[in-house]
């Protein structure tokens, strides 16, 4: 696929949660619960006017879903701010420092005031229906392989409420996590290849990592703007896996190349979208349909659109498994309704072949007619319709602009319509923060060291493999393995192997790691350096103190880890080769091999190997003089 040609553009826009001390805007700590709410607060949401007097059109199609929003409430990780009974606090003066901190690594021009703005917000994230949210800075860049990439803007703002569910047209979110500091971090549309916008992303997220940035799932969410010519800017949302990325990328480009050709066979069919929604519950009334059956049942009603000129273009593939009925089936379902049927996959479903002609005589369907149906309650189903008769009048103009959400198989689905410049509004309650020029120079004299700067530096200080080095740096352990290295005797490698490896294997195997203090480490490597447990132990007594809690050497104990002094092995050793007097008469010091073997078979790994095999040799020595 030739992307220049195609005319690819693509920016990116990344979410970061920041590790500080409070929320953005209230004292509540930062931290997620799964307990029991101690109360709930219930909310209606409504689109209001921007300052211009417009409203935002993605605002308004999440009105008309009419739901009913409750959040679950805690003491101890919300407040009123949270459920929107109280103004705003001051600005979080640490989340702001990041801030400055990230834009400076991202050659970026740090504004003279930072001004908190309101962005409309109703899909119910937000207890007040919107975000607040604030510009940091603008005009930066970073360099890739591929060219440099603009960095538009950073704002900082606060992070969403979690939604936990859906049910009866009441949503359910937790507001432990609204309020969380959060930067946004968007480019401009100046990255053309697909692995170049995972490049982008990658190296974005290096930056990050360099300064208090949360870690794990969710505390990082990446959103993809692609475009083509002739087509239109679609925003991916939650892409998660950066390796997925370019795939994700390929089946867009598809997806709008589809719409095109669905575009320039509506128009050479002359297509057009019947505003009639037509009733056919008579024709359904002994249908063997259950799901037709089930709403009928509920009094619900059965309706369908006829759509002139679209037979056979709505079961067209679009991506892998996602075809042209898809799109619009996505549209009805932000009305409630569970889907659609439409003429290019029928008869199934248990519709039967006759219900098919009755639809088609009633509603006058020509060669390339098509009808869509939907069964539900009469108001969702008509406001489903009406979703789908929108989406058709589109296809005859080409791609949409959309927000879709990314899926795990690198295809996407339809979440809502593209914001627009309307959502946004100045909030009145919290006054500007002037950004000083003092301020920004201790900044930028003290700016952390970004990863591949240190992977670097500790690969040529320390003598680490580029595989250790790296493991140290994504883990986010240089300082620890830099302190312990400086408090023990043992190597660097000996250092850093457990911190690289060993903990996350503890870690997927369900261990409380959070035990493993860096006086922890000290302490056992002490044990190794003192000739008290070999290295290859280090593991296992790791593993005991996140199991019991007790000390490494009283875990070295217990698990009977500790080496034998040189006496003993000395004893061991002269008591296997007194053992074996006729194998050495027999083979001479060809015999080393089997009884080092047996000598480290009764040391049991609690003796160094160096040792053990110069004290094998030397008896071996002495009795053959």
């Amino acid at each position: 696929m030739n992307y220049n040609e195609l005319g690819l553009m693509m920016g990116l826009e990344i979410h970061q949660q920041l590790n500080t001390k409070t929320k953005l805007f209230c004292p509540c700590e930062c931290e997620l619960t799964d307990k029991k709410p101690d109360y709930r607060v219930l909310r209606y949401l409504r689109p209001t006017q921007s300052e211009l007097g417009k409203i935002d059109r993605a605002a308004f199609e999440e009105s008309r879903r009419k739901l009913t929003f409750l959040y679950d409430a805690y003491p101890e990780h919300t407040c009123l701010v949270e459920a929107d009974d109280e103004p705003p606090h001051p600005l979080n003066q640490e989340a702001l420092e990041i801030g400055l901190i990230i834009a400076s690594l991202l050659n970026m021009q740090v504004v003279d005031e930072f001004h908190t703005m309101r962005k409309q917000v109703i899909d119910g994230s937000n207890t007040g229906g919107f975000q607040r949210t604030g510009l940091v800075a603008s005009n930066g860049y970073l360099d890739t392989p591929y060219g440099r990439v603009v960095i538009e803007n950073l704002c900082l703002e606060e992070d969403a409420a979690r939604r936990m569910g859906q049910r009866k047209g009441k949503v359910e979110f937790r507001l432990d996590r609204l309020g969380i500091p959060l930067l946004e971090i968007t480019t401009d549309p100046s990255i053309h290849r697909p692995e170049q916008v995972r490049e982008v992303a990658y190296q974005l997220g290096q930056v990050l990592r360099s300064t208090k940035v949360k870690r794990g799932l969710g505390t990082i969410r990446q959103d993809l703007n692609i475009s083509i010519r002739d087509g239109a800017r679609v925003e991916i949302k939650g892409v998660q896996d950066l390796d997925a990325m370019p795939l994700m990328v390929e089946n867009e480009v598809k997806r709008q190349l589809k719409l095109l050709e669905i575009r320039e066979k509506l128009l050479e069919r002359k297509a057009e979208v019947e505003k009639e929604i037509y009733d056919l519950e008579e024709i359904f009334k002994e249908t063997e349909s259950k799901i037709i059956q089930k709403a009928l049942k509920k009094n619900g009603k059965v309706l369908a659109i006829k759509l002139v000129g679209f037979r056979g273009l709505i079961g067209k593939e679009l991506q892998p498994n996602r075809r042209f009925g898809t799109e619009l089936a996505g549209y009805a379902k932000k009305m409630g309704v569970a889907g659609i049927f439409h003429t290019d996959e029928l008869p199934a479903y248990g519709i039967l072949q006759e219900e098919v002609e009755g639809i088609n005589k009633l509603m006058e369907l020509g060669e390339y007619d098509a009808f869509i149906l939907v069964a539900d309650d009469e108001e969702k189903a008509r406001n489903a319709l009406e979703e789908v008769q929108r989406r058709a009048e589109m296809s005859m103009k080409g791609v949409p602009e959309e927000t879709r959400k990314a899926l795990d198989d690198a295809n996407t689905e339809y979440l809502r319509p593209l914001p627009t410049a309307s959502r946004m509004y100045v909030e009145t309650d919290i006054p500007a923060q002037v950004i000083s020029k003092e301020r920004l120079d201790h900044v930028k004299a003290n700016l952390p060291e970004l990863p591949e700067e240190k992977k670097s530096r500790i690969i040529e200080e320390y003598g680490l493999s580029e595989d250790l080095a790296t493991a140290l740096v994504k883990r986010d352990q240089v300082s620890k393995f830099e302190e312990i290295t400086h408090d023990t005797n043992v190597s660097p490698t000996t250092a850093a192997t457990p911190l690289a490896y060993t903990e996350p294997d503890l870690r997927r195997d369900g261990c409380d790691v959070s035990v493993l203090t860096t006086q922890t480490y000290i302490d056992t490597l002490k044990l190794v350096d003192g000739n008290q447990i070999t290295a290859a132990a280090i593991p296992k007594i790791l593993r005991g103190v996140c199991e019991t809690g007790n000390s490494p050497l009283t875990v070295s104990e217990e698990l009977d880890l500790l080496m034998f002094s040189e006496d003993d092995v000395k004893g061991i050793v002269k008591g296997i080769v007194s053992s074996n007097v006729e194998m050495i008469k027999e083979r001479g010091q060809a015999v080393m091999g089997p009884l080092m073997g047996k000598a480290m078979k009764e040391l049991k790994g609690k003796a160094d190997g160096k040792l053990v095999n110069k004290l094998v040799k030397e008896e071996i020595e002495n009795y053959l003089k």
